[in-house]
């Protein structure tokens, strides 16, 4: 999940139209009334879908939607609702959309007839919105993070178990085709960097000030404590308290750290991490948090740290994996990461290139010859630069959304169904508590399962 400040979408709606329009989203459905059996099925005509909560991450959802053929967009729900549910109504219906906007889901979900909804509310209501769609007969797709409890994630995991509908938490690196060539095929199936003993990640942002609405879009105090917040501060920046997020660790963090959940096949077994509020003084939660987990894996022990800055945004976010054969080096945006480094001692990866898994680099790289050159004993050889041999031409979040929705259509697997999510979100709501602790933190198996 992309984190884009409230500013950063108010100057870019005028950019999201015009994509939009070039695309020509044209999905339209009148209004009706719910159903008395839940909408276990789309209908003939697609799949009617709604939105809890048009923020930031709402409007990239939506966006990451429009290419997906047969959706219809019949409601959008925000607390905001004439800064944000109505101004997404405005702009769906220049699409040919007959969407109604809503302040409160549970008239939503009491007025529309919805086969899914894409929950993109605050964490601390995820659990709430999630829960209660899942229960009315709707599909979910949620935001990570999952919860910003784990007593919240687990109730999300029940209530899919129990109505059997589908949910699908938005960890998108989990359907990005590029991610699924690295780290199943070159990595997992073909081990392609030998034993990978130690992984690394980073998401480093700058200053920023808190986010501010226009004073016409202030709500009244009454109606900011009637939905849970004190005041429009925590409204807009919910993620740095601890009442309704995790701060930057859980809310970055979560989408990196599920990769090395991912990669090694397990949970890990232990973590060291430290951070603080060292920076900001008006905000709850550590602006700057490093961790170190240690997975038991069955090749054996392996390490991965990740580190989040909120004071410089040095080197973006991607993330590396290390292995005795080689490097991966990856991100979602291709120029801060899409290469393979092969050791100088690794077996020859020809076939690789063959297979079009890697490309490989246009010249090797050589060792420096020269005699006015001398080379310490323990610096090792340069390697070889290979590119992924995959890419992706669509928003990041879209193969996510494909997968759910063809999971609602025809029954393919989810790529993050709630049970992997909470893997996750045990993992990474530890580090808040070890940089807390101060001290090293095992896991135990049983804390992974619901």
């Amino acid at each position: 999940m992309l984190n884009l400040p409230h500013s950063s979408v108010t100057m870019k709606r005028r950019d999201f139209l015009a994509s939009v329009a070039a695309t020509g989203l044209v999905m339209s459905l009148p209004g009706g009334a719910q159903a008395e059996e839940p909408a276990k099925k789309p209908s003939q005509d697609g799949l009617n879908v709604g939105i809890i909560g048009f923020g930031a991450e709402g409007a990239i959802l939506l966006d990451s939607c429009k290419n997906i053929p047969g959706l219809q967009f019949k409601a959008v729900c925000d607390i905001r609702y004439e800064e944000r549910a109505v101004y997404a109504k405005k702009l769906l219906r220049r699409f040919g959309h007959v969407a109604n906007a809503y302040e409160d889901y549970k008239e939503m979900l009491a007025t529309e007839k919805l086969d899914a909804v894409i929950v993109a509310s605050p964490d601390w209501m995820h659990a709430e919105h999630t829960n209660a769609c899942l229960r009315a007969g709707k599909h979910v797709y949620c935001e990570k993070e999952m919860a910003n409890t784990l007593e919240k994630a687990r109730s999300m995991v029940q209530t899919a178990r129990e109505t059997k509908m589908l949910l699908q938490i938005g960890h998108q690196r989990r359907s990005n085709p590029r991610y699924r060539h690295a780290i199943d095929t070159l990595m997992r199936e073909n081990k392609l960097l030998g034993r990978v003993t130690k992984s690394s990640a980073q998401w480093n942002r700058s200053v920023a000030p808190f986010l501010v609405s226009p004073p016409k879009f202030e709500l009244e105090q009454s109606k900011i404590e009637k939905w849970g917040y004190s005041s429009m501060t925590e409204l807009l920046n919910w993620r740095w308290f601890r009442k309704y997020g995790g701060g930057p660790m859980v809310d970055l963090g979560s989408h990196q750290i599920d990769l090395f959940i991912w990669l090694y096949g397990c949970a890990p077994s232990a973590i060291i991490a430290t951070g603080g509020n060292d920076f900001y003084a008006d905000r709850e939660w550590y602006d700057n948090v490093t961790a170190l987990y240690e997975f038991k894996t069955p090749e054996g022990i392996a390490r991965a740290n990740y580190n989040v800055f909120t004071t410089t945004q040095h080197g973006g976010f991607y993330e590396t994996f290390m292995g005795t054969d080689g490097t991966i080096v990856i991100s979602e945006v291709v120029n801060r990461g899409n290469i393979a480094e092969r050791e100088p001692t690794a077996p020859s990866w020809d076939a690789m290139i063959e297979k079009g898994y890697i490309k490989a680099p246009p010249l090797a790289l050589k060792p420096a010859t020269s005699k006015d050159v001398v080379i310490d004993t323990r610096v090792s050889q340069p390697a070889g630069s290979y590119q992924l041999g995959v890419e992706l031409n669509k928003y990041a979040h879209t193969p996510h959304l494909e997968n759910f929705f063809s999971a609602i259509r025809d029954g393919v697997p989810l790529n993050c169904p709630p049970e992997l999510a909470y893997e996750s979100a045990v993992a990474v709501l530890k580090a808040n508590e070890a940089v807390a602790a101060g001290r090293r933190l095992e896991f135990s198996p049983e804390e992974f399962k619901v």
